[in-house]
């Protein structure tokens, strides 16, 4: 197609092409899209020298958080790392800091706002780091869903429980209708709880792991889950599937965890014999079912520690974390290789780079507040209420 025939038909972008391209942004979406300020040359090689002296400037005033799967560059400057809930608890017990720079993505820093005093100021070095299944559950989605239950005349049974990586707004939502959150740790014990309170469990936005809970942990059968899909009228369900359901599990997953296959286990089982397969529980529930084990970063992490030198070992997670892994216990004989062949990073975790953490550590250290992430009161105060609850769980 030409040019001229191209501006004869006078095509538009969508809203959501203008975001991705990042000529428009959305306050609301996990996806920022600006980072205001020069930042330094990736080939600068005073990058990690000025990353120290800022930090050092800053003394007790700045806390740096680092997930699992941030990259070696930037987890060398973090003064605790975990998965996000543990992040954002090890921020809430650093009151005296007054800068929590979060080396995440956009929920974990909202979570983090949440939890914090009202004098502490969390950071996101890069706006744009956001994460792509929080995305997949937007605040007008979830009470477009919410009606279809109200009509199909099971609301009042329905709990819902969202995952921690959800975005502040979803988790308001889950407090305000007398639900909880979850960790991929303590899953299971969230659902007991839900399934104590109400006949069925609406669960956002990671349809993997809601599904892997109730099948491998609670001894339900597929049967029992249908998937709400929030791009179809009604969710792309029945009143009748909705009021024969248990489990309502919403159709969202995570990019990294969602590209393992059965194809994947089985080759690794072929190249590399007495390999134990261990994976997150946000794989798919093929992948789950054909594991060897099953758990959260955490879990993971542990599980490694305690294994036997000599031991071989396929991880089904985030890159940079099997790569740090692998490099940690090499030394003990243990083999630690990557679930699948294809090479994947967590896009969007990766966009924290050194750059961006110096840009940000001297911006701070110079006085100046960059990119802080603020949950506004109410939103706050409902998801505070539904992470309250997750910590009162047995």
């Amino acid at each position: 197609m030409t040019t001229a025939q191209t501006q004869e038909l006078d095509v538009q972008p969508t809203p959501l092409a203008l975001l991705l391209l990042g000529r428009e942004a959305d306050p609301r979406s996990e996806r920022g899209v600006e980072c205001p300020g020069d930042l330094p040359s990736p080939s600068d090689p005073d990058l990690v020298a000025r990353a120290r002296a800022a930090k050092e400037k800053l003394g007790d005033k700045v806390f740096v958080l680092g997930h699992h799967y941030q990259r070696d560059e930037v987890i060398q400057f973090a003064d605790v790392t975990g998965d996000s809930f543990k992040l954002a608890k090890d921020a809430a017990a650093r009151p005296e800091a007054e800068y929590i720079v979060f080396c995440g993505v956009h929920f974990m820093a909202e979570s983090a706002d949440i939890l914090t005093s009202d004098d502490q100021k969390v950071v996101l070095p890069d706006l744009a780091a956001g994460c792509s299944m929080a995305d997949m559950a937007t605040a007008e989605q979830v009470a477009e869903c919410w009606d279809t239950l109200n009509e199909a005349g099971i609301a009042e049974q329905v709990v819902p429980v969202s995952y921690m990586n959800s975005s502040a707004d979803i988790k308001a939502f889950t407090g305000k209708h007398g639900g909880t959150i979850c960790t991929s740790s303590n899953a299971k014990r969230a659902l007991d709880w839900a399934f104590e309170q109400g006949e069925k469990v609406l669960f956002l936005p990671d349809q993997h792991l809601g599904r892997n809970t109730a099948v491998r942990d609670m001894g339900m059968t597929l049967e029992d889950c249908v998937v709400y899909n929030p791009h179809r009228p009604n969710g792309g369900l029945t009143a009748e599937e909705l009021r024969g359901a248990k489990m309502i599990l919403w159709r969202g997953h995570c990019s990294v965890h969602g590209r393992f296959s059965l194809d994947s286990v089985n080759d690794v089982r072929e190249r590399i014999p007495g390999v134990n397969v261990l994976v997150h529980p946000e794989c798919k529930h093929e992948v789950v079912a054909a594991a060897d084990y099953v758990g959260s970063t955490e879990y993971i992490i542990k599980a490694l520690e305690a294994a036997p030198a000599g031991s071989k070992w396929a991880i089904g997670t985030e890159l940079n974390l099997v790569r740090r892994l692998a490099n940690r216990f090499a030394a003990e004989d243990k083999e630690i290789v990557f679930l699948d062949k294809t090479v994947c990073f967590c896009s969007t975790m990766n966009r924290i780079d050194l750059p961006h953490l110096v840009w940000t550590l001297e911006s701070l250290a110079e006085g100046t507040l960059v990119n802080r992430i603020e949950v506004d009161k109410e939103t706050e105060a409902f998801a505070k209420l539904a992470l309250e609850r997750m910590l009162a769980l047995p």
